[in-house]
């Protein structure tokens, strides 16, 4: 039976590296983060985790240590948020291009300048081409749980995995969180690296590739750079089956679902659907019931996962519907919000055409009300035809 606990965030990212069964951690400390850190240093000081906890300068050499301890096998995990997160930026795709399964928490918080503490999804949506598996979280509980699947979707295809979650919003507020001990035994395999190396033998890692392949010392044809590009992208292409795979297993140890890339939310007779990531994914469910009882036909759809870009089941689960409003916590300027243009990319692969409205909210911890999002489907529905580009929600200029 699950251990029921009154945690933020933070501790539950935390927890979740515990229950992973991490063997080397490094972070450095960035608000709104640090919590995590300091967690889980209580955590191996105290004997509740055998780990090797690394004290580095900066989150450059936090990244670094753990692409050097994953190389040899050992379960790495780090956290870090905004301009932590973008100081990692070369080694996040170190990390990746050597196909390494490092699993990190993002407590998103606004890009300065000017500094702000508070959050928006700009930090993260900044690192989409990386090579990073993203998942986002609604609530504390999948912070939880989002970790562990993190690990079993990570350690399956290859390629490192962050899992976000909003700064403030989440990472300091408590609530009560099921930690899933004894039973998520067994749920994660001991890791195995995808190459091990011999022993003492020296081995020259990731050394400079030329543009085709080519044989090398022994005589074996070795990938040039695009092969090597490819294959990340075939195990990027991988990750939603297993994404689904590993949450009915885990539905199936904790009761909780996880079904796959999406969440949806009364979309079987919908006509308008509200669109959002992160905590927002949580508050369009609840505005999809108020309009509801105001005789509006509205669903809900959440993006679990926003690299790989669950294409496929946005373009399935909007199939029906006449109007789509995106709300994003996030702006690509010069442009709209990140999920309203890749949803409009994966529509038109799909083959489908509702009119989508893309509407930027929340920017820097601007609060955001379930009533904000009910009165801009209104205004969407009373406008008919709009102009180009996004709506910004809220600003008081």
């Amino acid at each position: 039976m699950s251990l029921v606990k009154i945690i933020s965030g933070n501790v539950a990212a935390a927890q979740a590296a515990r229950l992973s069964g991490v063997g080397v951690l490094s972070a450095y400390p960035i608000t709104p983060q640090s919590e995590v850190a300091e967690t889980l240093a209580k955590f191996v000081e105290s004997g509740e985790l055998d780990a090797e906890m690394v004290r580095v300068e900066s989150e450059h050499s936090a990244m670094a240590v753990l692409i050097a301890a994953s190389t040899v096998g050992a379960r790495t995990f780090t956290a870090t948020s905004a301009n932590g997160l973008t100081y990692m930026h070369e080694m996040l795709h170190w990390a990746a291009g050597s196909r390494l399964p490092v699993v990190m928490a993002v407590a998103n918080r606004g890009m300065s300048a000017p500094w702000t503490i508070y959050p928006d999804l700009n930090d993260t949506i900044s690192q989409r081409d990386t090579g990073w598996i993203q998942f986002y979280c609604r609530n504390h509980q999948e912070i939880v749980d989002n970790i562990l699947i993190a690990y079993r979707v990570a350690e399956a295809v290859h390629l490192p995995a962050m899992v976000c979650y909003e700064g403030f919003i989440i990472s300091h507020t408590v609530t009560p969180v099921h930690l899933p001990e004894p039973e998520i035994e067994g749920f994660l395999p001991p890791y195995e690296p995808l190459v091990e190396l011999p022993g003492p033998v020296p081995w020259n890692l990731n050394q400079v590739v030329l543009p085709d392949p080519r044989p090398d010392g022994a005589g074996e044809v070795c990938p040039g750079y695009m092969e090597m590009r490819y294959e990340m992208a075939e195990a990027m292409s991988r990750a939603p089956e297993m994404i689904a795979r590993a949450g009915v297993e885990y539905r199936e140890i904790t009761g909780r679902s996880y079904p796959g890339m999406l969440f949806t939310h009364l979309m079987d007779d919908a006509e308008i659907a509200l669109v959002s990531m992160g905590t927002l994914a949580q508050e369009v469910e609840l505005a999809a019931d108020m309009l509801r009882k105001e005789g509006i036909n509205a669903g809900a759809v959440g993006v679990r996962v926003f690299r790989p870009f669950p294409a496929r089941e946005l373009a399935g689960a909007l199939a029906n519907i006449d109007r789509v409003a995106v709300f994003d916590r996030n702006i690509s300027f010069g442009n709209e919000g990140a999920v309203a243009t890749e949803l409009k990319a994966a529509l038109f692969d799909g083959g489908v055409s509702p009119k989508l409205i893309s509407h930027i909210i929340g920017l820097g911890g601007r609060e955001v009300k379930t009533a904000h999002l009910v009165d801009a489907v209104k205004e969407i529905l009373r406008d008919g035809e709009t102009e180009p580009g996004p709506r910004w929600e809220r600003l008081s200029l």
